[in-house]
């Protein structure tokens, strides 16, 4: 799942970040499994993370010793929201013609 449209217009790496926070909203994740979702390393990570809590996008809750990194709720598409399609026209064409 993805982020909401109007949150996609940042940095790529923010947007990465949170498309897999959206994906795995209910029970977050850690800086490490983010680190394994995301092809970037800890600090490009460690600094998405500052400009998304700078933003009120993300919320870190504590945990067992552990910190968990969760999307902010208006981050996440209701349920039946359709998904964002980032293909743009072009693609829907050539998909539609199976080019």
């Amino acid at each position: 799942m993805k982020a909401r449209r109007e949150f996609r217009k940042r940095k790529d790496i923010d947007v990465a970040v949170l498309d897999a926070l959206v994906d795995r909203s209910s029970e977050g994740m850690t800086v490490y499994e983010l680190r394994a979702a995301v092809d970037a390393d800890i600090d490009t990570i460690g600094e998405a993370l500052d400009r998304l809590k700078e933003d009120d996008l993300i919320v870190a809750e504590g945990e067992d010793d552990r910190v968990r990194i969760k999307p902010a709720d208006r981050v996440v598409p209701d349920p039946g929201e359709a998904p964002d399609d980032d293909r743009g026209l072009l693609g829907k064409i050539r998909e539609r013609l199976g080019l």
